[in-house]
């Protein structure tokens, strides 16, 4: 696993890799069904993204799926179109992180399975099944 070696916050290469890992630790069929979903940290989202979805606060939005998701019907190849893609957003998830007791990667390992699970359309009860068998 993925040690931080200080006592300050972790920085975007560590964050990346915690999502790696937090990922990777996700069931098999799951990974199957994700494909090649891209997994972006960032510190923020960016200020459209947030008139978007009319947040008040930059710290409003842990994570975020970009894309086409397969609920919405997507087929398996469109020209010109991005991929799909899993922001998460680690000053607002470190914010969280302080104020819960959920370890860091409990937390990223939460908005990952949510943005995800939105993007196969996964019902609520889906989602915390995924997350209770998550290690």
């Amino acid at each position: 696993m993925h040690e931080l070696k200080s006592l300050e916050a972790p920085s975007l290469e560590d964050f990346d890799a915690l999502a790696q890992e937090a990922y990777a630790r996700l069931p098999q069929t799951f990974h199957q069904l994700t494909g090649n979903v891209i997994i972006r940290v960032e510190d923020f989202p960016e200020d459209d993204v947030l008139r978007d979805l009319k947040a008040e606060s930059e710290f409003d939005l842990l994570g975020l799926f970009q894309g086409v998701g397969l609920a919405h019907g997507e087929e398996l190849a469109h020209t010109g179109v991005l991929p799909n893609m899993v922001f998460l957003y680690r000053r607002p998830i470190l914010d969280y992180w302080a104020e819960h007791k959920e370890t860091l990667g409990a937390v990223i390992s939460h908005v990952l399975i949510h943005e995800i699970g939105h993007h196969f359309g996964l019902s609520d009860a889906d989602m915390e099944r995924l997350e209770r068998e998550t290690p």
